[in-house]
């Protein structure tokens, strides 16, 4: 039986909360933690990410979701983006942030202490969610290891550039169409100043490459929105990480919001077991 709890206002750097599920076996088992984060325009109930993280609890990992505190949800409506205020001033290092007081999070939450292994604490990362774990693997000792799902390989190149770049400078504002909300979602200038400031660390490249844990890389053949070519990147400077591609895998892996079966789509599937395999394998050589 998996114990399921939802919507855990948990208290971050900021003044947002950080709402978060977990999923678990109650059997007062120490169970690795699994911390997934979104990407871009995600949150954590998007889609089959419930079914996902019944996958990993029936394998008896300890899984954890949130939607990071900035992403435009609230903790009375976590779907979607109705504060998109907090959407527009959003940016990479509030969002290390945010993981990082999860990963505190549950190493010191008194409720859990006994359903779970804070010295096994493994970080999947969904697109623009995938830089933001291994940017943080490569500086928090408690992740063991690292895991990016059609992550991306990294962040300056997403900025504007030209005429559209100098009118976002002028406006302070620029706004994205969100093609299934239809909402015009605002990204404030400081989105790329405190890019600019916090270069050095928001390179994934670099961090990357000094990565000295397990990790590993899934990609969809066919995924359109972060191209392959980001993932044999990822590869490429770290030789010793796992290369694995999805057939037919799409930048969802066959998933879409909302998602209303009960089983998963072939190519989640895959990811899934293919997550769990280098998981198990890579804690088993540690023990």
């Amino acid at each position: 039986m998996i114990t399921i709890k939802k919507n855990i206002a948990v208290t971050g750097k900021y003044e947002k909360p950080i709402v978060t599920d977990v999923f678990y076996k109650e059997n007062k088992k120490n169970k690795p933690v699994v911390i997934f984060c979104h990407g871009y325009k995600g949150f954590k109930d998007w889609g089959a990410w419930d079914i996902v993280a019944k996958h990993f609890a029936a394998s008896d990992f300890f899984f954890i979701k949130f939607n990071f505190s900035h992403n435009g949800g609230t903790l009375e409506q976590p779907i979607d983006f109705p504060d998109l205020e907090a959407f527009g001033n959003n940016n990479y290092i509030k969002e290390l942030d945010d993981l990082q007081s999860i990963i505190d999070w549950s190493i010191s939450n008194e409720e859990f202490h006994e359903e779970l292994n804070h010295n096994e604490i493994i970080l999947i990362g969904h697109s623009r969610g995938g830089g933001i774990v291994s940017l943080k693997a490569a500086e928090e000792h408690k992740v063991t290891q690292v895991i990016s799902w059609a992550g991306v390989s990294d962040y300056a190149s997403r900025f504007p550039i030209g005429e559209a770049f100098q009118q976002w400078k002028k406006e302070g504002v620029m706004y994205i169409k969100n093609g299934r909300t239809l909402q015009d979602m605002p990204h404030y200038f400081q989105f790329y100043t405190n890019f600019i400031e916090n270069k050095e660390r928001l390179t994934i490249a670099r961090a990357i490459q000094q990565l000295l844990k397990p990790h590993l890389i899934i990609h969809g053949v066919e995924d359109t929105v972060v191209q392959l070519e980001e993932a044999k990147r990822l590869h490429k400077w770290n030789p010793k990480s796992k290369l694995e591609f999805i057939s037919n895998g799409d930048h969802v892996f066959g998933a879409k919001h909302p998602w209303n079966k009960v089983e998963l789509p072939q190519e989640l599937e895959e990811v899934i077991f293919k997550t769990i395999k280098f998981s198990i394998i890579n804690m088993n050589k540690e023990s």
